[in-house]
């Protein structure tokens, strides 16, 4: 498809010291809110992603050792390095923070300045707000730098708008700060996530630092893996709403970009087993009332495309039982695999 030399992506060591991290393969689950809760994560990351990031946390509600907050900070035990993702607009609250969540077993910190949510960057002046203002924002970036001893990397966009694309300024503040890795959403805050991902302007931030950078937005695919990389100059990949019913696509994504080959998708049979283990593994986190509920995003994203799934997810959206939904489930799929129905994966290689 072009002239790519394979691989595409190198291990990255980030940080220095005892507490250094080495990311094997620079493709990482990006921080979701009520995606990626640690069954999302765990699942993910033993499907064989090179990192996975927790949702966003605010700092001010790990301080208070808010119990659900410190849930959501749980890291996932060996498979390679977790990172916690924190906000917030207090550089002492966020150090704080980042030290809470190093000793829950965090590898690295996240700080996010990119979340455009109305309640996190006008209510609390965090998220992508904090690009609006330089100084505050270094403050953040160094405090909480100097506070812990593992790697702290920081998550942005291209800025607050067009008329403010100062993502290569921040990335250099970020730089003498003493961050470890950046990421950048091809998107200012006021597209939120419509329009298309801008790849090309991340080969500016790329320009202005000799920091590793990772380009995300619109990672939908294994050829948009290879795009962004091409465009942008970036060290590695972030994939978002890719993952969504596919927690092995990371691991393809890897796949392609180091050898420049497709990997297979799973069989239907394989599918329904990874649907049904990553259901019981949402009841069992978050009991079973709100896991059946949680839950139902997720076995949505799966059927997406099979034959049959929109009445699926209609019967499926009004039962409130577990074992319920888990004989809907050997309903739905069973047929299919019976008749020997092979999923076409439309996203790979798709422009």
């Amino acid at each position: 498809m072009s002239n790519d030399i394979f691989p595409m992506i190198k291990p990255l060591t980030l940080g220095a010291g005892a507490r250094r991290v080495r990311l094997e393969h620079p493709v990482i689950l990006a921080p979701l809110s009520g995606v990626t809760d640690l069954p999302f994560r765990a699942l993910v990351k033993a499907q064989g992603a090179g990192l996975v990031v927790s949702e966003m946390i605010a700092s001010w509600a790990m301080v208070r050792e808010n119990r659900n907050t410190l849930r959501m900070a749980e890291v996932v035990a060996g498979g390679g390095p977790s990172s916690v993702q924190l906000a917030g607009c207090d550089p002492a609250a966020m150090a704080e923070a980042a030290k809470i969540a190093v000793g829950l077993g965090a590898d690295l910190i996240d700080i996010n300045f990119g979340c455009p949510v109305k309640k996190v960057a006008i209510g609390q002046m965090a998220g992508s707000s904090l690009m609006r203002d330089e100084a505050l924002a270094g403050r953040i970036l160094e405090t909480t730098a100097r506070a812990v001893d593992v790697p702290v990397t920081l998550k942005m966009r291209m800025g607050w708008d067009h008329a403010n694309l100062n993502a290569p300024r921040l990335a250099r503040i970020a730089e003498a700060a003493g961050i470890a890795m950046l990421t950048v959403h091809g998107r200012t805050r006021q597209q939120f996530y419509e329009g298309v991902a801008n790849w090309d302007f991340i080969a500016e931030v790329k320009a202005a630092t000799s920091l590793p950078v990772i380009a995300n937005g619109d990672i939908t695919s294994e050829a948009r893996a290879a795009e962004a990389l091409r465009r942008s100059g970036a060290d590695g990949v972030m994939i978002g709403r890719g993952a969504y019913g596919r927690p092995w696509f990371l691991r393809h994504v890897i796949h392609y970009l180091t050898t420049g080959a497709l990997a297979l998708p799973p069989s239907l049979a394989e599918e329904k087993q990874i649907l049904l283990t990553h259901y019981r593994a949402i009841r069992a986190h978050f009991g079973e009332q709100a896991g059946v509920r949680l839950g139902r995003k997720h076995v949505a994203w799966y059927s997406q495309g099979l034959h049959g799934s929109a009445g699926f997810r209609a019967r499926m959206n009004r039962l409130d039982s577990g074992a319920a939904v888990e004989a809907l489930i050997h309903d739905f799929y069973d047929p299919l695999i019976g008749r020997g129905f092979v999923r076409q994966d439309e996203m790979a290689l798709a422009a």
